[in-house]
């Protein structure tokens, strides 16, 4: 038993610190943003240096001593910016950056052997000299301010800091003072701070000493542009006194007489955030703020193979009240039919549960590409802004961890293969910094995610001469511009001369391309030269429980998602066409390409009548339509896509297996696969 807490303590770990340094990342890019103007929000370097120090006590707790060294070093430097001993550079935050990146290394080595650690002496050398950039000191620009020694005296070293940044700006000091109900003073206070933090910064949060009575004072040294009448007018509190200090303000002894500044015994240290912290920290409740709970996606996975075999229990209770009805016990059957109801409205509800805790947003996978960007440009020397769009957007936990490779890889492309250098981009009459962007945003049951780069976009003919030099394509044949740009997916292509670090070694593209294929979902290029070019990724929203149009083609029964499914029609032989040797459909003014599922995978059909009617189930993703032609349509039907296995990887065509209501096991076809093939005119593997 001591083994498995010891486990289960190690991905609690792993987890809780893993969310650290995602939140420590997307701080330290929005700092690094700052650096051109030189100011930051304070708030920001606290919030990473809380996080620093929670992954220090945590790694403490585990015996982890590489990254409890790692988080601490990156601690100290951390507080050194915020006191403003170390200047705040490139050079600092990106020693921060690399700190973080080792940090990320680290734990996920241990996810897979808690034993794994690395070489962290490079780490620690460059937050050393990071460290060493001190700030020069000049002369005490307190020693003019007319505010009074009993407030500078209990300002901590972080708090005197903050009043000097301020001075340096050029700001207005106040002293605000306002009394509160004793009752709900803390709700008031916060309140009163955060107007405040709209207007300016609020340095130090001190409580006065005297007799309190039914009510209690607090002071609030602020700085900020405005000045007395804006603040007071901003406020609107009739108990307010506000006092403002600087070379012209009254002198100290009077500023502390106005505002009762005695002090009989030190006050609790104000935290850097402006609360109060208690004398010990054994005062503190320990009590979480979040309300969320952790749940291993493997118990998400047996709840939801739970909630699949109670579907098919549903479907075979349909079954047996059918029967109980055509043998004559109607009545029966029909009290059967109405509790079957019940249970299936009652089992929506429970899978849609279950599906709403699976639910992640895609922002999580894009929050891990902020970081890929940066370094990646760093390490090109290319300056790239990243545009995120529909962060919001949801999509099942387990698509979402199987994307972010392929996401990542066609990133790296973009920025290695796509954006210019800034010299290039100059001399094109393009700004100096490249744009990448990331949309996401849900279309139907799918959702799509496009990667966009305004860099120098693919040629064609270089890409086709590629082709041909390789022996993919003749010298004379025609190919469209789709066409071209889907041999870049071919297995070792690449239109790379040089080969880099990052890609250019003719692997990548077609692992992207089969990773998504693996998820039911669709790749495209599309690209203009010398304007950019975007990747477009179409995913279900979920692969787990899904709603199937069952068909029957030569004998075989088969399940087609029906996501992917925009209509269901029943046509004569004779409307059939052929254009160039591919079979087609006139439909409403457009054409239609028709893929027979019987020849797709070789089945024998036994003869069909020349007048016999067809069926045609019309399946989309994104903008591309694909007509199958099958024998039968037999209805919908909830089924649980499982896994063909490793063993049975390489079949195309196929997701994977369902079980019907009546033990039937089932094949669950691949749209995107099967569009895909079938678009570009190649054949499919036999199964």
């Amino acid at each position: 038993m001591s083994e498995k807490r010891s486990s289960e303590a190690l991905r609690e770990f792993i987890s809780e610190t893993e969310e650290i340094v995602e939140t420590i990342n997307l701080d330290l890019v929005t700092l690094a943003e700052k650096l051109d103007s030189g100011e930051y929000d304070p708030d920001l370097i606290n919030g990473i240096f809380r996080g620093a120090h929670s992954i220090k006590g945590l790694a403490g707790m585990f015996g982890f001593d590489d990254l409890s060294q790692l988080a601490h070093r990156m601690e100290n430097l951390l507080d050194q910016l915020r006191l403003g001993k170390v200047p705040f550079n490139q050079f600092t935050v990106d020693a921060l950056f690399n700190a973080v990146e080792t940090l990320s290394r680290l734990i996920n080595g241990k996810s897979e052997d808690e034993h794994f650690t690395l070489d962290l002496s490079a780490s620690f050398e460059r937050i050393e000299q990071a460290a060493l950039g001190k700030a020069a000191a000049g002369d005490d620009p307190l020693a003019g301010l007319a505010i009074d020694s009993a407030i500078l005296n209990v300002l901590t070293e972080y708090e005197e800091h903050r009043l000097l940044e301020n001075i340096k700006k050029k700001r207005n000091l106040h002293l605000v003072r306002v009394d509160f109900d004793l009752s709900s003073f803390d709700q008031e206070l916060a309140e009163l701070t955060q107007q405040l933090k709209q207007q300016g910064e609020v340095i130090s949060t001190l409580p006065c000493i005297g007799d309190i009575g039914e009510r209690i004072s607090f002071q609030v040294l602020f700085g900020s542009e405005r000045d007395q009448a804006d603040i007071r007018a901003l406020l609107g509190r009739d108990s307010l006194d506000i006092r403002t200090f600087g070379e012209s303000a009254a002198p100290a002894a009077a500023a502390a007489a106005a505002v009762g500044m005695v002090f009989e015994e030190p006050p609790p240290l104000p935290a850097a955030n402006g609360e109060t912290l208690p004398a010990t920290a054994d005062a503190g409740s320990l009590r979480s703020i979040s309300r969320t709970v952790r749940v291993d996606i493997d118990k998400l996975d047996l709840l939801m193979n739970i909630v699949g075999e109670l579907v098919l229990s549903k479907g075979a209770i349909t079954g047996i009240s059918e029967r109980l009805r055509s043998s004559g016990e109607k009545e029966l059957a029909g009290d059967l039919t109405k509790a079957t109801r019940i249970l299936e409205r009652r089992l929506h509800d429970l899978q849609k549960g279950v599906m709403d805790v699976r639910m992640v947003p895609v922002g999580q996978l894009f929050e891990k590409m902020t970081r890929i960007v940066r370094r990646v440009s760093n390490e090109q020397g290319k300056k790239v802004e990243l545009d995120i769009r529909g962060a919001d957007t949801e999509l099942d936990k387990l698509i979402i961890e199987d994307v972010s490779d392929p996401l990542m890889h066609i990133i790296r492309n973009a920025i290695d293969h796509g954006l210019e250098t800034p010299a290039e981009r100059r001399e094109a009459g393009k700004p100096e910094k490249g744009m990448i962007c990331l949309w996401a945003a849900q279309k139907g049951n799918h959702v799509v995610i496009e990667v966009r780069d305004d860099g120098r976009g693919i040629d064609p003919e270089r890409v086709r001469r590629k082709a041909v030099a390789r022996g993919l394509v003749g010298e004379g044949q025609e190919l469209t511009r789709s066409e071209i740009y889907e041999l870049l997916f071919l297995p070792g292509f690449s239109t790379r001369d040089e080969v880099s670090d990052l890609s250019g070694r003719g692997v990548g593209m077609d692992v992207v391309k089969n990773n998504i294929s693996q998820l039911s979902g669709m790749v495209e290029l599309t690209s203009e030269t010398g304007v950019g070019t975007c990747m477009t990724i179409t995913l279900p929203i979920t692969l787990a429980i899904i709603k199937a149009l069952i068909v029957k083609v030569a004998g075989q029964t088969y399940a087609v998602p029906i996501n992917s499914v925009q209509e269901t029609l029943m046509i004569d032989s004779s409307q059939v066409r052929t254009i160039e040797r591919r079979e087609v459909l006139e439909l409403r003014e457009s054409t239609l390409p028709l893929l027979r599922l019987d020849r797709t995978f070789s089945l024998a059909h036994g003869g069909r009548p020349a007048d016999q009617k067809l069926f045609v189930a019309v399946v989309g993703l994104a903008d591309k339509r694909l007509g199958f032609v099958v024998d039968d349509l037999l209805g919908q039907q909830d089924v649980v896509i499982k896994s063909l296995g490793k063993v049975l990887a390489f079949v195309k065509g196929v997701a994977g297996a369902a079980e019907l209501g009546n033990q039937k096991t089932i094949l669950v076809l691949d749209v995107a696969g099967l569009m895909g093939e079938a678009l570009r005119g190649e054949s499919v593997n036999h199964v």
